[in-house]
């Protein structure tokens, strides 16, 4: 009854006919069952039928088809069940490859060989027994993780969040070398988290000073090696992997030059060699728009895209960048129309929507300086 009722609500809201009503019933059904409905923020009593309903009203009525479009054709969803798929490929497809040619190069046979022989097959084990596994945050997903290669990883290979105390350190070293031997390390650690948009919250060097999720775990590591001695467990220059389930082709780009950056400006570094993957790498032609640093030139990306930048522009409270001003000058923004970094995403993922998504679709403003606005997908924001 509900789903009848808010459906006949869009139908008055759109202004549509039967005919149009009857086939975007169809649609709007099938979407809202399949993935929106899932969205873990939805307010009580509301899902996706219901938050498009008030999402539309905000918008005058010539401007309402280009909204509802902008939804059905651009609007990209990342469900907890394709989530689920990314991590249970991380292993297979990202960790298993690497390994294989390490091995083959340590051994001087191709990487298809290496479980031709126990000896190829038993090597290859041990370096993945050396590597350490290490959530970012609650979207790393850990304990799905884990589940998805029980008996492949060891429960002491993978912990959940970078901040690890010495007594964590120490266990991981303990049930490492019990496994492999008194002078074992871990040679490869991967930091894993669920998406990033920008890349630049990674590692940044504002007035030369690192900072970022890789300068924090740096920090630590540098500190409990100094503690620790000889149980530290990671070695000396070890291998770094950065790896998201989710990633967009800006963001592997600046995360390959901030970490060249890095390289030069981390001498005394702990790890080594950095590798950046990612399970999806989504193409440049997500993004509605790009904003030209320099002159604020704004570029769709697709032709049909300058009515919802137009959109974004019109529908706009500047209040949003005063709230979140500290966090967008970061990133050299002056206003928040197109999401942090200019990232202009059309982007949702199930548990929360990204800061870097175009605000018109995640922002709740009063429109202290401009227009209110009112969210489709509300989004939980720790900045502000």
């Amino acid at each position: 009854m509900i789903n009848t009722l808010a459906l006949n609500l869009i139908a008055s809201v759109m202004k549509w006919d039967n005919e149009v009503a009857t086939r975007e019933y169809a649609w709007l059904h099938l979407m809202s069952s399949m993935k929106y409905d899932t969205y873990s923020d939805f307010r009580a009593g509301a899902r996706f039928l219901e938050s498009l309903v008030s999402w539309l009203r905000r918008f005058e009525e010539a401007d309402r088809d280009v909204a509802y479009a902008f939804v059905k054709t651009r609007l990209v969803y990342i469900s907890s069940a394709e989530m689920q798929r990314l991590i249970d490929c991380f292993v297979p497809e990202t960790v298993t490859p690497y390994l294989r040619r390490v091995v083959a190069g340590k051994l001087g046979i191709r990487p298809y060989e290496v479980w031709k022989t126990p000896e190829a097959s038993r090597t290859f084990d041990q370096h993945l027994r050396r590597c350490l596994f290490v959530g970012l945050s609650d979207g790393s997903r850990i304990d799905i993780l884990r589940r998805a290669n029980a008996g492949r990883l060891s429960q002491e290979q993978v912990v959940p969040m970078m901040n690890i105390d010495d007594d964590k350190w120490k266990g991981l070293a303990e049930d490492l070398r019990n496994d492999l031997g008194s002078e074992a390390t871990f040679d490869d650690v991967y930091l894993i988290d669920d998406f990033t948009a920008s890349g630049t919250t990674f590692i940044r060097f504002p007035e030369g000073k690192p900072k970022g999720k890789l300068a924090k775990f740096e920090g630590i590591v540098r500190d409990a090696r100094a503690r620790l001695g000889a149980q530290f467990p990671l070695s000396r220059g070890y291998t770094l992997h950065i790896h998201h389930y989710v990633s967009t082709s800006q963001a592997h780009s600046v995360l390959c030059d901030r970490i060249e950056e890095a390289e030069h400006k981390y001498p005394d570094r702990n790890f080594g060699k950095a590798i950046i993957t990612e399970g999806m790498l989504l193409p440049p032609e997500l993004r509605i728009c790009i904003v030209d640093e320099e002159t604020r030139k704004i570029l769709p990306t697709k032709e049909s895209d300058s009515t919802i930048i137009d959109l974004c522009e019109r529908y706009y409270d500047h209040d949003l960048f005063k709230r979140l001003e500290k966090h967008c000058k970061e990133a050299g923004q002056v206003d928040m129309r197109f999401g942090y970094a200019n990232c202009a995403l059309p982007m949702i993922l199930e548990h929360n929507t990204p800061n870097n998504s175009v605000p018109l679709l995640w922002a709740e403003t009063d429109g202290k300086e401009g227009k209110p606005m009112r969210s489709l997908f509300l989004r939980r924001d720790r900045h502000g």
